[in-house]
């Protein structure tokens, strides 16, 4: 059943086009991850939805009593409720039915009342209607959705106007799931959650009874939970009838076929152009070449592929190497007003290595980082640097900006002897230019400020990166381009995070902070879930044999290992085909370039080097297509 359709929808921020011909519907089962570039409108999308926003020009069709809920990037919930209580006001209904079924129970107590029969029938009705409405289980639905969110039951009773930022956060998204609403906007759900309670969001998301329209930059989440994806740009929408992988895919292939047109359309172009210059003065052909130009100025010509907008381009460097020793953490212990939320917490970290933090939230990860760099003092403990160390540090709260300054002069007055193009050249590498460097710093949304912190980040060239929660508000393309730039970095990155894509591209060791101190797994995330969920049988257990339900819990656990793997082998395969593509196209621009046109020998040397480049993409493909097909008879198994 369609819930909502919505059709060629534009918006405009004054002159500016946001958006255009948006079109797709939800139905009401619909699981659709929402994609695009930062700062193409998914959002404001998501607000004209939800008609908190509105729109220039197009359609959008509700079904009549259809309730959306939105959940707008970093919302929280403020109350001076307890938590408890704030979370049993969605349910008063219930509470007013479960009064009203007491009411009638007194009535019914005396078998002699008046009109008995016609209580019992209205009681029989009600009781009905409430069971329907789960009114015997909704106390242990809110149980199960706070401990979900990480909130043990002994702070069921505190109130919310003390809570920090992130758990109002949390808060607020599980009030709106209790809320059950018929279509669900979440906007970066998975931002200010640790990882196990992103995977509980995951398993519950799954079993939503309602219509999901999801914006994230995980790409795991989105893999989990979504089964479409609709990708928006400046000027149209595309839909896609699979997770974000599929999507990545599906994409690469349409931009394949895309770039194939073009290039044969191309091709017909300069043969037809060659044939009217040659023919047009002669008398026997001119008729023929002016026909032709006719033709070719009805040509639809088709632009050439690619993004409507550029791409974040950069790398971190470093002016001088550190030392081997660059980091000595001895018996920590990390808390607030002397209260310890871990201890004792012990890091060594060499020049090199890319070491990644995790634990849950409130344990102290940033606090932990600040005191590293002294920000915060250390309830106990030492943190010492080696020598030649210098840090850059990134804040996940963006707090390192000047609000007053606008862009460019944020970048600008940290460096005052280099010339403004120099400015303007490394701003626009990370998609600031035009009049956007004249923007105030106060008004960027949370994209374009991490992107700006990266900016000055990438001009301090220290050798060690200590970096909190470095993909939080980047979309998908700018993270990619980010753990590029963090793998090939010649320095050394610690770094706390919830993303489990970055935390296996990018982390050699993973550091586990818990309320008893720290513990160091020497691998990816994939090798910290398979020492953490192989645990010993306990001893008392040991002399029983292993039950099936164990048998298979373990061989999935291993097949979601085959798969984890399979899949990044195949997200390697497609960056390899993408960058053979790029060549082939370069040397195809080299062959029409007119000096090469007059030189045989160096046609003959490029069309060899195309020849060899074509055969290894046949050969990447071919093992690209093998690797995909046993992903999808993973997924099948499944």
């Amino acid at each position: 059943m369609i819930l909502l359709q919505a059709q060629n929808i534009t918006k405009n921020f004054g002159t500016k086009k946001l958006f255009s011909n948006v079109s797709f519907e939800i139905q009401d089962n619909s699981r659709i991850g929402l994609v695009g570039r930062n700062g193409v409108g998914k959002s404001t999308l998501m607000k004209i939805i939800s008609d908190q926003e509105s729109y220039n020009s197009g359609n959008i069709a509700l079904k009549k009593d259809t309730n959306i809920g939105y959940l707008a990037q970093d919302s929280g919930l403020n109350s001076d409720n307890q938590i408890f209580a704030e979370m049993e006001k969605v349910f008063d209904y219930l509470k007013a039915q479960e009064k009203k079924m007491h009411a009638l129970e007194e009535k019914l107590a005396d078998p002699s009342t008046d009109d008995y029969d016609s209580i019992l029938k209205q009681y029989d009705q009600l009781q009905n209607t409430f069971r329907q409405e789960n009114g015997y289980g909704y106390q242990s639905e809110i149980r199960s959705v706070l401990k979900g969110f990480g909130f043990d039951e002994d702070v069921w009773q505190d109130k919310i106007s003390t809570l920090s930022g992130g758990e109002r956060s949390r808060l607020a998204m599980a009030k709106m799931l209790l809320e059950h609403h018929d279509i669900l906007l979440l906007d970066e759900p998975t931002n200010h959650l640790d990882i196990n309670t992103v995977e509980w969001l995951e398993g519950y998301l799954k079993n939503y009874r309602g219509a999901l329209l999801i914006i994230s930059h995980d790409q795991y989440f989105l893999d989990k939970v979504v089964t479409e994806i609709v990708e928006i740009n400046q000027h149209s929408s595309t839909h896609y009838s699979g997770n974000y992988t599929f999507y990545l895919q599906e994409k690469k292939k349409n931009q394949a076929v895309a770039w194939k047109h073009y290039e044969e359309q191309q091709a017909e172009i300069k043969k037809t152009e060659e044939y009217i210059q040659k023919n047009i003065v002669r008398a026997s052909t001119t008729k023929m070449a002016q026909s032709r130009r006719k033709k070719l100025e009805h040509m639809d010509v088709l632009d050439r592929p690619g993004s409507d907008q550029g791409s974040v381009h950069f790398s971190f460097d470093i002016d001088k190497e550190s030392g081997n020793d660059v980091l000595l953490v001895k018996d920590a212990a990390i808390g607030y007003d002397d209260q310890i939320m871990s201890e004792p917490i012990n890091l060594d970290v060499k020049k090199g290595e890319r070491v990644g933090i995790i634990g849950p939230n409130g344990i102290g990860k940033s606090t932990f980082l600040k005191s590293i760099l002294g920000k915060i003092p250390m309830i106990k403990g030492t943190a010492q640097f080696g020598a030649n160390v210098t840090v850059g540090y990134y804040d996940q709260n963006l707090k390192g900006l000047d609000p007053t300054k606008d862009v460019l002069h944020e970048l600008w007055n940290r460096y005052p002897r280099l010339d403004e193009q120099v400015i303007r050249k490394r701003l626009g590498a990370f998609l600031f230019s035009g009049d956007d460097v004249l923007k105030p710093v106060a008004g960027l949304s949370g994209g374009e400020k991490a992107r700006l912190t990266l900016t000055v980040l990438s001009m301090e060239n220290n050798n060690f990166l200590i970096m909190d929660e470095p993909t939080n508000h980047l979309d998908i393309d700018s993270k990619e381009v980010l753990e590029d730039a963090l793998k090939s970095f010649a320095g050394t990155v610690l770094f706390v995070s919830h993303d489990r894509y970055l935390l296996n591209t990018l982390a050699d060791r993973i550091v586990d902070i818990g309320s008893h101190g720290s513990k160091i797994y020497l691998g990816d995330y994939d090798y910290y879930l398979e020492k953490t969920t192989d645990q010993p049988v306990a001893e008392e257990k040991k002399v029983s044999t292993v039950s099936e339900k164990k048998v298979q819990y373990q061989q999935s656990k291993e097949q979601q290992k085959q798969e984890r793997k399979l899949r990044r082998q195949v997200e390697d395969l497609e960056k390899q085909i993408a960058e053979l593509e790029e060549k082939n196209s370069a040397i195809q621009a080299e062959m029409t370039k007119e000096e090469n046109l007059t030189s045989y020998s160096k046609l003959a040397d490029l069309q060899k080097e195309l020849d060899e480049n074509k055969a290894q993409q046949d050969k990447v493909e071919e093992e690209w297509t093998e690797k995909s097909i046993e992903l999808e008879d993973f997924k099948n198994e499944e």
